[in-house]
């Protein structure tokens, strides 16, 4: 009975002191780095003694029936692979334009409201020009009188009867006159706004009865069948994106998606946000497109003509953090096997991803079946 306690003394004793001796877990940020790395070494010495006596036993072990793993593959080509983003924009009137008077005065009539569809060159509004009629009324009374005179001094001149000067005189007033009258009635013509486009009255500045100074607005005309729609990009866009590439919008409001090409890139940077305005024309013959009205534009920011892409559901991580996926090999005996091939991947977009190193063309990938499949199983293929 003493020999066994003095057993389980001495085992207990023996624990005690191995626990003891075992170095405490670091509780800095340096120390907790430096054992996850040698915790990630020893799991890397232990998986490769793992798999090197998987081999041994699988060597060692009497042949028998191996279940073969029915899989499809494919065969690895290059392809273009693009990526696409999606960014916020918002529908502009391309042509809009203010109609508005050349001259001053009260505006008796105004013949265009809001809403309402105009066409170019159509009569708007009508400006008071009273005064200046009054003036060219008293003005053609003036110049009845002068052209009489000339008219008489013209026929006493040819018969040389009166004097040179008197002549002149005569004729230089009723010319004076004319340039007087023609000038006043230019002006007048400029008491009625015409529309410069056609289009939609979108706004009221000034209505009947108010009054209007030069260039002041009175209406504004949208040419609403023709807009574009602009957008802010990211400035790290500004290698990949091109004049007339194509892009597709939507616009949530409306489901609807519109096909088109980018029309105009913007040539500064704004400070403010790092962005730079792309426009992208539309056709609106229908009318749907609403100036303001919010859209997404889909647009191609990468682009590789020859790229190696697969779908992404078949890049794998393992415990290292490394990707892979299998591949076709064969064993000794001549099977085809899964063999795990290590990758180094791109870019992605959707459901595929462009593999940048670890593939070649010709390779033969698992495509069906990939996440069934361990290293060194025999499959059976069929081609996708």
């Amino acid at each position: 009975m003493s020999r066994k306690i003095k057993s389980i003394l001495l085992l207990s004793t023996s624990i005690l002191f191995i626990f003891a001796c075992k170095p405490k877990d670091p509780t800095d940020l340096k120390g907790m780095r430096a054992l996850l790395s040698e915790k990630k070494e020893e799991l890397n010495e232990i998986q490769e003694s793992i798999d090197a006596l998987q081999v041994k036993i699988t060597e060692l072990e009497p042949k028998r029936e191996v279940k073969k793993v029915l899989v499809s593959v494919d065969t690895i080509q290059t392809t273009e692979f693009q990526q696409f983003s999606n960014v916020q924009a918002t529908v502009v009137p391309d042509d809009f334009v203010n109609a508005s008077s050349e001259t001053g005065g009260r505006i008796i009539n105004r013949y265009a409201k809001e809403g309402d569809y105009v066409k170019k060159g159509q009569l708007l509004a009508t400006i008071d020009m009273q005064t200046l009629e009054k003036q060219i009324d008293e003005l053609a009374t003036s110049y009845s009188l002068a052209k009489t005179i000339y008219d008489r001094q013209k026929r006493l001149w040819d018969q040389n009867i009166g004097s040179e000067l008197q002549y002149l005189e005569a004729k230089t007033k009723k010319e004076s006159l004319e340039k007087t009258k023609s000038t006043l009635e230019s002006q007048l013509t400029k008491k009625n706004v015409y529309s410069p486009i056609s289009g939609v009255v979108d706004q009221e500045f000034l209505q009947q009865g108010e009054m209007s100074a030069p260039g002041v607005p009175i209406l504004r005309i949208l040419n609403t069948r023709k807009i574009k729609i602009v957008a802010d990009l990211p400035e790290n866009y500004l290698g990949s994106v091109k004049k007339n590439d194509k892009v597709s919008v939507y616009f949530p409001a409306l489901d609807k998606t519109v096909e088109s090409r980018i029309t105009m890139i913007g040539r500064t940077i704004d400070p403010a946000n790092r962005t730079f305005k792309i426009e992208v024309q539309a056709n609106n013959s229908s009318g749907d497109l609403k100036p303001n009205l919010l859209a997404q534009v889909n647009v191609n920011n990468y682009t590789n003509k020859n790229a190696i892409a697969v779908s992404s559901e078949l890049v794998q991580e393992d415990v290292n953090g490394a990707r892979f996926l299998f591949t076709v090999g064969t064993d000794k005996e001549g099977n085809l096997i899964a063999k795990k091939q290590i990758v180094e991947t791109g870019e992605s977009y959707e459901n595929k991803i462009e593999v940048n190193t670890g593939l070649n063309v010709g390779d033969i990938i698992i495509v069906e079946g990939a996440r069934s499949v361990s290293t060194g199983n025999i499959i059976v293929t069929e081609t996708k």
